[in-house]
């Protein structure tokens, strides 16, 4: 029997980072896989005409930001005219008036730990009012038919802090982007972006849990004992970027630790690909996506000693303890060193490991879950 589905993507496209990039992969997995069911796709203005969807779709021109009040008052009287059976909330922010069934993805509880100034540019009086909203907003999260955590970490972090059925959450691993590398010219890209040889990178955000500062305390250590290598850090601009290049002059690293700026996927890919490796000195993570696709790129993840990184990567990265300087900059040192059989051997024994997380089948059982929350109501 159809269904009518809705999928909430106005997060679509990889300018919202690791969330547009999980609702772009689950959005076009689905098109391919599933010809019953009928969707309605809610988007913002930029996505509305570029994207090409099969007959079974509708895409809707939702232009409303991410946690504006527009999402909470005009958000929910359009999803009731679009009469769905079912919503998918790619991310917590349900609108709090919303009364119809819907599963939702939770990425990680990052918020419901992370405290305090160093947390926030806003004036501590809204800090706290933000912070409010959000444990409001995420309770009504939670109250959903079904909870898509993209691993088990993520899920015992939920039960412990909510104690709901366990049922109700289904454990769900993302994908590796497989897109061919475009053609480049390595002089031409090391030119644009002044790479020196042999450096590491970081893709992503700038923001405290990220622990860039430990890392760049590492680098500082590895350059002063006798073994050269640069640091590259490919995040967009923003404040936490710029909190990142004040610490980079503070420690004296600006020799060897840089800000690329924003990077585009195919340059990025070329970028891993030529690193000595990956680093990842994260101290929370939902998933971890970026080191799965540096590997895939065909270098070497070093990574922190936390729980959902040895849950996802498994034994096929390098890890370090991510409080200690001296333990990140030993895994540098380590990587630096090695010979050229032993880091063959890791990048060929990763590459094979990660096939396991494929896009497709996130789609697939996803669909798997639309399918017992629209039939059965409630777990």
């Amino acid at each position: 029997m159809s269904r009518r589905i809705l999928i909430d993507a106005r997060l679509y496209g990889l300018e919202n980072a690791g969330l547009g990039r999980y609702t772009m992969n689950l959005v076009d997995e689905l098109a391919k896989l599933d010809q019953q069911n009928e969707y309605s796709v809610l988007l913002r203005k930029k996505y509305f005409n570029e994207l090409k969807l099969p007959r079974n779709w509708q895409k809707v021109e939702a232009d409303f930001r991410h946690y504006s009040l527009a999402e909470q008052l005009k958000l929910p009287k359009m999803i009731k005219g679009l009469k769905p059976d079912l919503v998918h909330f790619p991310h917590f922010n349900v609108p709090l008036n919303y009364q119809g069934r819907f599963v939702v993805t939770i990425h990680d509880l990052l918020m419901h730990w992370q405290k305090g100034k160093t947390a926030t540019t806003l004036p501590i009086y809204k800090y706290f009012l933000k912070r409010a909203g959000y444990k409001t907003v995420f309770k009504k999260a939670i109250s959903a038919e079904a909870i898509i955590t993209p691993s088990q970490t993520v899920k015992e972090e939920i039960l412990d802090y909510y104690k709901i059925n366990p049922a109700r959450v289904a454990v769900i691993y993302e994908g590796i982007d497989k897109s061919q590398f475009a053609k480049t010219d390595k002089e031409k890209l090391f030119e644009k972006y002044k790479i020196q040889l042999p450096y590491f990178i970081y893709t992503g955000n700038a923001y405290p849990h990220k622990n860039l500062e430990r890392a760049i305390e590492a680098f500082v250590k590895l350059n002063k004992n006798g073994l050269r290598a640069y640091f590259y850090i490919a995040s967009a601009r923003n404040v936490f970027t710029k909190r990142t290049e004040k610490a980079i002059l503070e420690k004296k690293a600006g020799d060897f630790v840089k800000i690329l700026g924003f990077v585009p996927d195919d340059e990025i890919s070329w970028l891993y690909k030529y690193a000595a490796g990956f680093l990842y000195p994260s101290l929370s993570e939902g998933f971890g996506l970026p080191g799965l696709e540096a590997v895939a790129a065909g270098t070497i993840t070093l990574a922190s000693r936390i729980p959902v990184f040895k849950e996802i990567y498994q034994e096929s990265v390098i890890y370090f303890d991510p409080l200690s300087t001296e333990s990140i900059k030993e895994a540098l040192e380590r990587v630096l060193v090695m010979k050229t059989e032993e880091r063959t051997n890791l990048i060929n024994k990763s590459g094979q490991f990660i096939k396991k997380y494929s896009w497709r089948k996130m789609a697939k059982e996803t669909l798997q879950v639309y399918n017992v929350a629209t039939k059965n109501g409630r777990r």
